[in-house]
């Protein structure tokens, strides 16, 4: 069974790099009441940054991944657990804006499709196909990316040794690795340069409202589809990967789970709302106005409660023990998990009634 990553989000702009490669027939600049800059700066310091960040660490996963297959070792499969883990983060901090390239060009299925499909995996591992980029490329995408490494390398229950993988396995494992990171840098690349004869997908978002931006014809269409972004994955972790496996008891809906990641995941999906509100990642400081500078701006109290309700959802998430695919079917947790839900949920409300209004003035 495939999930729908887009059941739980509104594709406000879909077909949107088919559009932006489209003129206006003489239409002028757009004179927008949502400050450009906002955009500009959510563009380059949350967007584009964390693409470029994914992009870094799904090449040194690889790397650990053919070094560990090179050379099987205890110490070289950590390496290989450690890579994935981080690579993890910001692929989940890139989910509030889930749009665009990763969208149009369907990366984000390729790179993180969920649950595995063990049964057709097991029938491609016992069969003697050969591991080619075309036959990779070919398989369900159930049958490959994150996941699918993950489930490789840290098996069911996060038991896997070294000894326990098959010349196969070893064979696969190197064959998707290369996949996910070639598709990881292609989305980053997206970002910034031409593809297909479409422009930098940096350019139609930064520059909306300028003639001839049939995707964003306006600034206001593109803080729409910044904050949509934000709310869709506030509804998406409290609503589906949270309420999925939680409403079904059933640990085979849970993502992550061979890992034991998956609150690592939904806290970073909150992040990800953070970094696109602060404008933002962590660590580092805003080089121009943001959206928090907005709200602060025109409403202090209001920039304070949106700091405070993703500060509390995070902190509700990290009260479930870990691994959640156990805490779900564990009747001492559902208190908490209800608890991270309805946190998730308040700050979702919040984007819904208060931020977003901001963006159509």
């Amino acid at each position: 069974m495939t999930l729908s990553r887009f059941s739980f989000r509104s594709l406000t702009l879909a077909g949107a790099l088919a559009l932006a490669a489209c003129g206006s027939e003489g239409g002028g600049q757009t004179q927008p009441s949502f400050d450009p800059e906002i955009i500009t700066h959510f563009t380059d310091d949350v967007v584009v940054a964390t693409y470029q960040q994914l992009a870094t660490r799904l090449g040194e996963l690889d790397t650990a991944v053919q070094a560990f297959t090179a050379d099987p070792t205890d110490a070289r499969l950590n390496a290989a657990q450690e890579a994935w883990l981080a690579a993890r983060v910001p692929w989940e901090q890139s989910e509030a804006f889930l749009f665009g390239p990763v969208e149009s060009y369907g990366y984000d299925p390729a790179i993180d499709s969920w649950p595995v499909n063990r049964s057709d995996l097991d029938a491609v591992l016992a069969s003697n196909d050969a591991f080619t980029p075309q036959y990779v490329h070919n398989l369900q995408e159930t049958q490959k990316g994150f996941h699918t490494v993950e489930y490789l390398l840290f098996g069911q229950g996060r038991t896997k040794k070294t000894g326990d993988f098959t010349q196969r396995q070893f064979d696969y494992l190197k064959a998707i690795s290369a996949e996910v990171k070639g598709i990881g840098a292609a989305l980053a690349n997206s970002w910034t340069q031409s593809v297909d004869g479409h422009p930098p997908y940096r350019e139609v978002l930064a520059n909306a409202g300028q003639a001839g931006n049939s995707a964003y014809p306006s600034v206001e269409a593109a803080a729409q589809e910044m904050v949509g972004g934000m709310i869709g994955i506030l509804d998406e972790v409290a609503n589906g990967k949270i309420a999925d496996p939680y409403d079904a008891k059933d640990p085979e809906l849970v993502e992550s789970q061979f890992a034991y990641t998956s609150l690592t995941d939904f806290a970073n999906n909150i992040r990800s709302v953070e970094n696109g509100y602060l404008g933002h990642l962590p660590g580092a400081t805003p080089h121009g106005r943001t959206l928090s500078d907005l709200v602060q701006s025109e409403k202090p109290e209001l920039d304070a409660l949106v700091r405070q309700e993703l500060t509390d959802a995070i902190t509700a998430l990290g009260q479930i023990p870990e691994p959640f695919r156990d805490s779900i079917r564990n009747p001492a947790a559902a208190d908490k998990i209800e608890a991270a839900q309805a946190a998730i949920r308040k700050a979702q409300s919040t984007f819904e009634q208060e931020i977003k209004p901001l963006t159509s003035r």
